[in-house]
C-alpha cells in the first residue's frame, strides 16, 4: 500500500497535522529524526492504520504514491536545509516538498530557485492556528510553484478550517516565498492584536482598579460584538481563571517571549518603506517587557504619575473604542505592506482573498475579518478609507483620543494606541512638516528637494548660506 503523503518532523504541530490528514481520509507515512518521538507517537494517538512510521527518510519517500507529497514541519532555518538535503538524492523530478514551518520567505524564495533547477517542485506554506488549529482546521497560507497546487489542494482544503460561509481557509497565494510571506505579516498582526488587548486591560487593572472577574466579565461582553475573535475570547478566559484562590495570570512573569516573525515584518516593512508602526511598537513592548529586572530598578529611580485614571464614567467604553480603531489601523498597514512586496515581487497578491484564508482556524480570526473581506471586494485603494471602516474610524475616535490622553495623564504605557492615533493623524494630514526635514537635509547635505508648485520627480537644491539661490538639481 502507498501512502497519500508524507511529513517530516513530529513536534506537537506535525503530530497534529498527520492525524488531520489521517482523519480525512489520507493515509500518512510519518518520521521522526529522534526516533523515540516517532516510536511514541504511534504507540499513543498515532496508533491507527492510516499512519505509518517509517525510521530513514528513504523509506518514507518510497512509501509514496507518485507524485510524492512530503510536507516538513521542522524548525526554521539550518533544520529545513538539512532534511532538504536528505530528501533531495530520493526525490524525482515532478516530486512535491511542501515546507510548513514559519520560515523566513527569502529562504523561501531561495530554495524554490534551488529545488526547481532540480526539477522539485516547492511549496511554503503558512499554517497558523497552534496545536487546536492543526489538528481540527489551520489556515493555510500556501505559495511557490503552482503547477503543485492541483496535487495538494484537496488534502489542504479538506484539513484546513471552514469560514462562516463554509469556505476552506486554504488557497493558492501567488509563486516562491508569497505564501510565508503572508504568514510573516499574519503574525505580526497577531503582535498587534495582543498588545492592543494586553493595553486594554493594564488600563482596566492599573487605571480603573476593576478586578479580574469584573475585566472577565468585560471581555466577554466584548466578545458579543464588534471584537469577537479568538484573542479576545481566550482573554476572558485567561482573566477568570482561578486555581486554588490564586488568578493564575497573577503569577505569570511579565516578560513576554517572542519567535521572530513579529520582527521580521517590521524589517521588511522597512526594506518595503512601508508603517507598520503598530506592529513595531508591540514588538518593541515585548522588548522592554524582557527587560524585567532594569524595569524594576528603574521603577525606585523614576518619577512619574500615581497610575490611576479617576474619569471612570464611560471609559471602559472608550477603551473598547481605542483597542478596536488601533486593530483597524494595524490591519491596514499589514495589508499596504503585503500590497508593497507583492508589488516589489511580481506575486500579484489577492487582498481579499489573503482576508478571506484568516477568517477561521488562524489565531487571528475574528468577526473583524468578513468586514476587511468585504471592504477588499468593494476595492479601497487603502483599508482605512473604505466607506466602512473610515465610518468605524470615526466613530472611534474621540473615545480613542480620550483614552490615549489619560493614559499619558495616568503614566500608563499604551505605545500600540498611541502610535495608531499618531498614524491615522498623519494619514489625514493633507501637510506634514517634512518640508523642513528636507530643508534641514539640502542645508547640511545637499540631498535636495521637491517642490510644491512643481510635478512630482522635479529636484532642486538651495545654497542656503548664500543668499538662498535656488537651482534644479
Amino acid at each position: 500500500m502507498t501512502s497519500d503523503i508524507g511529513l517530516i518532523g513530529l513536534g506537537v504541530m506535525g503530530q497534529n497535522l498527520a492525524l488531520n490528514f489521517a482523519d480525512n481520509g489520507a493515509t500518512v507515512s510519518v518520521y521522526n529524526r529522534t526516533t523515540s518521538v516517532t516510536d511514541e507517537f504511534v504507540a499513543g494517538e498515532g496508533d491507527r492504520p492510516d499512519i505509518v512510521p517509517f525510521t530513514t527518510v528513504e523509506d518514507l519517500v518510497a512509501s509514496l504514491e507518485r507524485p510524492r507529497r512530503v510536507v516538513l514541519m521542522v524548525s526554521a532555518g539550518r533544520p529545513v536545509d538539512a532534511v532538504l538535503d536528505q530528501l533531495l538524492p530520493h526525490l524525482e523530478a515532478g516530486d512535491i516538498v511542501i515546507d510548513g514551518g514559519n520560515s523566513l520567505y527569502t529562504d523561501t524564495m531561495e530554495r524554490s530557485r534551488r529545488l526547481a533547477e532540480a526539477g522539485i517542485r516547492f511549496v511554503g506554506c503558512g499554517i497558523s492556528g497552534g496545536e487546536e488549529g492543526a489538528r481540527h482546521g489551520p489556515s493555510m497560507m500556501p505559495g511557490g510553484d503552482e503547477e503543485a497546487w492541483p496535487h495538494i489542494s484537496e488534502l489542504f482544503q479538506a484539513i484546513a478550517a471552514k469560514a462562516p460561509d463554509g469556505t476552506p481557509c486554504a488557497d493558492w497565494l501567488g509563486p516562491d516565498g508569497s505564501g510565508h510571506y503572508v504568514k510573516m505579516v499574519h503574525n505580526g498582526i497577531e503582535y498587534g492584536d495582543m498588545q492592543v488587548i494586553a493595553e486594554a486591560y493594564h488600563l482596566m487593572k492599573q487605571g480603573l482598579g476593576l478586578s479580574h472577574d469584573e475585566m472577565a466579565s468585560i471581555f466577554r461582553r466584548w466578545n458579543e460584538g464588534i471584537l469577537d475573535s479568538y484573542l479576545i475570547q481566550i482573554t476572558g478566559d485567561i482573566l477568570g481563571l482561578e486555581v486554588d484562590g490564586e488568578r493564575r495570570l497573577e503569577v505569570i512573569l511579565d516578560a513576554a517571549g517572542q519567535k521572530g516573525t513579529g520582527k521580521w515584518t517590521v524589517i521588511s516593512s522597512m526594506e518595503m518603506a512601508q508603517p507598520t508602526t503598530l506592529v513595531a511598537e508591540a514588538v518593541y513592548a515585548r522588548i522592554v517587557s524582557a527587560l524585567k529586572e532594569d524595569r524594576v530598578r528603574a521603577s525606585g529611580a523614576l518619577a512619574g504619575p500615581a497610575g490611576r485614571i479617576e474619569d471612570v464614567d464611560g471609559f471602559v467604553d472608550d477603551i473598547e473604542q481605542a483597542l478596536y480603531a488601533s486593530k483597524i489601523v494595524s490591519y491596514a498597514q499589514g495589508f499596504m505592506l503585503m500590497k508593497s512586496a507583492s508589488d516589489e515581487h511580481g506575486w500579484d497578491l489577492d487582498l481579499g482573498r489573503i482576508a478571506k484564508l484568516w477568517r477561521a482556524g488562524c489565531i487571528i480570526r475574528a468577526r473583524f475579518l468578513e468586514d476587511i473581506t468585504a471592504a477588499f471586494d468593494r476595492r479601497p485603494d487603502n483599508l482605512m478609507v473604505d466607506e466602512f471602516f473610515s465610518a468605524a474610524l470615526a466613530k472611534a475616535q474621540d473615545g480613542w483620543r480620550r483614552v490615549v490622553a489619560a493614559a499619558v495623564g495616568a503614566g500608563i504605557p499604551v505605545p500600540a494606541y498611541a502610535t495608531a492615533l499618531a498614524f491615522y493623524d498623519s494619514f489625514r494630514s493633507a501637510d506634514l512638516p517634512a518640508n523642513l526635514i528636507q530643508a534641514q537635509r539640502d542645508y547640511f547635505g545637499a540631498h535636495t528637494y521637491e517642490r510644491r508648485d512643481r510635478p512630482r520627480g522635479e529636484y532642486f537644491h538651495t545654497e542656503w548660506l548664500e543668499g538662498g539661490t535656488e537651482a534644479p538639481a
